[in-house]
């Protein structure tokens, strides 16, 4: 379904990055992972081929909120498809991550079928 289309899962939580991946992997995608925002970045600049971001929004380093913030004030980055993941979604959140930047909002744990049909929105596949 992915062809081998490259997304960046950037989070922290080791059992989040092995199901995502897998999950991710096993639909054709090429996954590129990142701990924290300042990995997240270093890896946007050096991987021009990345063509959607799943962003957890609380982690060590950088948050999400900031890493969503650098970016959407990138001129090159700035219109890359953002997937904003929270863990314990609080009221308001949504509205939080997509006044941030983010295109979409998925809590956790992750609805497979609304996630999936997500990324094929924003990967146009």
């Amino acid at each position: 379904m992915f062809n081998k289309h490259s997304i960046l899962l950037v989070d922290d939580d080791d059992r989040n990055i092995i199901a995502t991946s897998a999950l991710l992997k096993a639909y054709g995608a090429s996954v590129v992972l990142a701990r924290d925002g300042m990995e997240c970045l270093e890896n946007l600049k050096q991987n021009k081929t990345i063509e959607l971001v799943l962003l957890d929004m609380m982690m060590p380093v950088m948050d999400g909120y900031e890493t969503l913030k650098k970016i959407r004030s990138d001129r090159v980055m700035k219109n890359l498809p953002v997937i904003a993941l929270t863990a314990q979604a609080m009221v308001g959140d949504r509205k939080k991550c997509l006044d941030a930047g983010a295109n979409e909002y998925c809590s956790k744990p992750i609805d497979v079928e609304l996630f999936l049909g997500q990324i094929r929105k924003l990967l146009k596949v």
